[in-house]
C-alpha cells in the first residue's frame, strides 16, 4: 500500500513578502510605463493596497483597547511592572535622543536648506498643525474607542469619515483596566470577556496578516506609480539628508544597542522584517501595530502582557523617523533656507521637542504635525514646510520603516534587561512569526 503524497506547501512566509515586494515593483513600473494614472492596473494596484492597510486599521481600536486592559491584568502577575513602564519610557527617550542629535549633527553638515533647487513659491502654511495645547488636549478622549468624524465638501458633495486617535485608546484602556483591577472579584467577569475579545481580534488578524505578501505587492506598486524618484532632484540634499540619518539609526545604533545587551542584531531583523517592510509599504505605524505587537511577542520572545503595554504605546510616542531626525533636518532647512540663525538654545528646544512631543504624531501617516509643531516652538515660518510636502510621501516611507523597528526594539531591551525575554524564541528556537501563527 503506498503513502499518500506530502501535501504541498507554501513557501515560507518572508519568502511570500519578498517575492509580494518584487512583484509590486514591476506592476509599478509596468504602470508607470502605461503613463496614465488612472489605467486599470493603477487603479487596481491603489485600490488593494488601500483595503489592505484598512483591514489592518479596522483591528487596530479593539485591538489595542482589548490588549491594553488584558496587559494591565496580566501585568499584575509580572514581578517589577512599574519599572518595567518606566524603563519602557526611558529607553523610549534615549533612543529619540541618539535619533535628534544625528538629525541635528547631519543637518549642519549637509546643510540641506542651501543646497535647495526649489522655488520660494511653493512655500504655503499646510492645513493640519501642532500645537502643544492640541497636544494636550489630545491625551484626553474623546469617547471609549478616541473616535473622531470629519466632513469635507468638495464639488459639492460632503463626506463625512471616521478617524482614531491610538493614544487616547490607550489612556481610556489604562484607566478602564486599572479600574477592573481594582474593584476585584466585580472586575473578574469584565476581564474574562476582554481576554475572550482579544482571541477573537488576534485571530482576525492572523487571517488577515495572512494577505500580507499581496497587500505588499499592492502598496510597492501603488507607491511606485504615484511617487516615483524624480521630485527628489530639487530636494536632493535635503532628502539624502535624512535617509542617512535613518541609515544610520537602523544600520548602526540600533544594531549597537542590540549587541550591547547581548542580542544578536541578525536575529532582531530577521525576525522584525514584516513589521519594517510593513511599515515602510503602508506608511502607517498604526496600520503596521497589528503585525509589530505580533513580531514583537511571538518571534522575539517578549512576554504577552508586555508586548500589549509597550508596543501600542511605541506606536504613538516611539517615532525615531518621523519625531526625532525628520524635523531636526527639516527645521534646519528651513533656518537655512530663510537665512535664519539658530542658537544653541534653539538646538536644544528641537531636542526637547522630539523627545517630550514625539506623541503629537499618534502614529498616522506623515509627520506634518510633528514638524509644524518643531518650527512653531521655535519661530520659523510654518510655511517653510511646504517646501517639503512634494517629497513628503517618499520620506515617509523609511521614517515609518524606522518608526516600526523602534517599537520592536525597545520592548525587547527592556525585556532582556529584565529578564523576562524568551531567549529561545528570540534565538529562533521557537516558531516564528516569519510564519504567522494563530492566537
Amino acid at each position: 500500500m503506498t503513502s499518500a503524497s506530502p501535501a504541498r506547501r507554501l513557501p515560507p512566509f518572508g519568502l511570500q513578502v519578498l517575492a509580494g515586494m518584487g512583484l509590486g515593483l514591476a506592476l509599478g513600473f509596468g504602470a508607470r510605463a502605461i503613463g496614465s494614472p488612472d489605467s486599470v492596473l493603477a487603479v487596481s494596484l491603489h485600490t488593494i493596497g488601500q483595503i489592505f492597510v484598512q483591514l489592518l486599521k479596522a483591528l487596530v481600536p479593539p485591538l489595542v483597547f482589548t490588549a491594553i486592559v488584558s496587559s494591565i491584568a496580566a501585568l499584575r502577575d509580572l514581578e517589577n511592572a512599574a519599572k518595567l513602564v518606566w524603563q519602557t519610557l526611558l529607553w523610549f527617550a534615549l533612543t529619540a535622543l541618539i535619533a535628534v542629535l544625528i538629525g541635528i549633527t547631519l543637518g549642519l553638515t549637509i546643510q540641506p536648506g542651501l543646497h535647495a533647487g526649489v522655488d520660494a513659491s511653493a512655500a504655503l502654511a499646510p492645513a493640519t498643525r501642532g500645537t502643544w495645547l492640541d497636544f494636550l488636549k489630545g491625551l484626553v478622549p474623546v469617547n471609549l474607542f478616541g473616535l473622531t468624524a470629519s466632513t469635507t465638501i468638495e464639488d459639492g458633495a460632503a463626506t463625512t469619515a471616521l478617524s482614531f486617535n491610538v493614544l487616547q485608546i490607550i489612556v481610556a484602556a489604562i484607566a478602564i483596566g486599572a479600574a477592573a483591577v481594582r474593584i476585584g472579584a466585580a472586575g473578574e467577569s469584565f476581564l474574562a470577556f476582554n481576554a475572550s475579545a482579544l482571541a477573537v481580534f488576534r485571530r482576525l488578524l492572523h487571517w488577515v496578516i495572512r494577505l500580507t505578501p499581496i497587500g505588499t505587492a499592492a502598496l510597492i506598486g501603488d507607491a511606485v506609480v504615484r511617487y516615483g524618484w524624480s521630485a527628489l532632484s530639487a530636494l536632493g540634499a535635503f532628502a539624502g539628508a535624512v535617509y542617512i540619518g535613518l541609515a544610520l539609526v537602523l544600520l548602526v545604533v540600533y544594531p549597537s544597542l542590540l549587541a550591547a545587551n547581548g542580542l544578536n542584531p541578525l536575529r532582531f531583523f530577521a525576525s522584525a522584517w514584516p513589521a519594517i517592510q510593513l511599515g515602510f509599504v503602508s506608511r502607517s505605524s498604526v496600520g503596521t501595530l497589528p503585525v509589530t505587537e505580533d513580531v514583537t511577542e511571538r518571534a522575539l520572545g517578549v512576554p504577552r502582557a508586555y508586548t500589549a503595554f509597550a508596543v501600542p504605546l511605541g506606536s504613538t510616542t516611539k517615532m525615531d523617523g518621523c519625531a526625532a531626525i525628520y524635523p531636526a533636518v527639516s527645521a534646519i532647512f528651513v533656518a537655512q533656507f530663510y537665512g535664519l540663525a539658530l542658537h544653541l538654545t534653539d538646538y536644544g528646544l528641537i531636542i526637547f521637542v522630539s523627545v517630550i512631543g514625539s506623541a503629537a504624531t499618534a502614529g498616522l501617516t506623515g509627520a506634518t504635525v510633528m514638524l509644524t509643531l518643531t518650527l512653531s516652538t521655535l519661530g520659523l515660518p510654518l510655511e517653510g514646510a511646504g517646501l517639503l510636502l512634494a517629497i513628503d510621501p517618499i520620506l515617509d516611507m523609511g521614517r515609518t520603516a524606522i518608526n516600526v523597528t523602534g517599537q520592536a526594539l525597545v520592548p525587547t531591551i527592556v525585556a532582556k534587561r529584565a529578564g523576562i525575554l524568551d531567549i529561545a524564541r528570540f534565538n529562533g528556537g521557537a516558531p516564528a512569526i516569519t510564519e504567522p501563527q494563530p492566537a
